[in-house]
């Protein structure tokens, strides 16, 4: 039976999850977005309220921002019925909160995803509160994994710890890129051939790594003759690298805390 998905909100991150579908050959006649402003969602009907999309969604996905949860909730939980599940993309709401503002919700499911979703190479960890049933992993499963990677999580802590380390990622790799190619570019390298050197670098290690499945340590050993110059750069990178990326992820944990305090307030 065929399934419609309604996004109420659908931003960035919503519109790279519809792509993706889109892409694996989902059909857009079964999806719908709610966007305030009218701003059409590329490939899918668009409307300004739930009202307007007529209809009494399979699927719900939560896709504004976390702050506006309280707000929303009253006129979205009219929409929701014994046979909808509520998937939530909202960092810091947690399944708790929703059930108790979606009370008649079949399923409560968070999700968090990162943008390479839109090219069918995501990681979005999956929860759902308590013993989900076979019947919603085995209807979902194979629907997200057209998006990429999507483990079910034990737990609310191991879901947000793998967005931890994926959500963002795309932002941090994109600055990564950036600061080698500008490196080229300080070097005499031409801006446009600085960028692509150090994005395809990038990618082919990343996908070398992937294709091979050696651990991270040989593939750089691999790289790093004794005494050579890719040595030399480790020898600066290496006592650092650890450490900033601890902070890094330590102050977006910290955010998210700080979200969850606003939700719950």
């Amino acid at each position: 039976m065929s399934q419609h998905t309604l996004f109420i909100g659908c931003g960035n991150m919503g519109q790279a999850m519809v792509a993706g579908w889109l892409l694996a050959g989902e059909d857009p006649a079964g999806f719908t977005a709610v966007r305030p402003s009218g701003r059409e969602v590329p490939g899918i009907r668009t409307v300004r309220s739930i009202g307007e999309a007529d209809l009494i969604p399979d699927r719900i996905v939560l896709g504004f921002k976390p702050q506006q949860l309280r707000a929303l909730a009253p006129e979205v939980a009219r929409w929701v019925t014994s046979r909808t599940t509520l998937i939530s993309m909202l960092a810091g709401a947690d399944t708790a909160i929703l059930r108790s503002l979606f009370p008649k919700a079949r399923a409560i499911v968070r999700v968090m995803p990162n943008l390479p979703v839109a090219v069918r190479r995501g990681v979005l960890p999956l929860y759902s509160p308590g013993s989900s049933s076979e019947e919603l992993r085995h209807e979902l499963q194979p629907w997200f994994t057209l998006l990429g990677f999507a483990p079910w999580c034990g737990s609310e802590e191991e879901f947000g710890a793998i967005g931890f380390v994926a959500g963002s990622t795309p932002a941090y790799v994109a600055r990564f890129i950036a600061a080698f190619a500008a490196a080229g570019e300080g070097r005499g390298l031409d801006p446009g051939q600085a960028l692509t050197a150090a994005r395809e670098a990038v990618l082919g290690s990343a996908w070398l790594a992937a294709s091979t499945g050696e651990p991270m340590a040989e593939l750089a050993r691999r790289v790093t003759s004794p005494n050579g110059t890719t040595e030399a750069g480790l020898k600066v990178l290496d006592p650092e690298l650890a450490s900033l990326i601890d902070r890094t992820l330590a102050a977006a944990t910290k955010r998210s805390g700080e979200l969850a305090a606003e939700v719950k307030g």
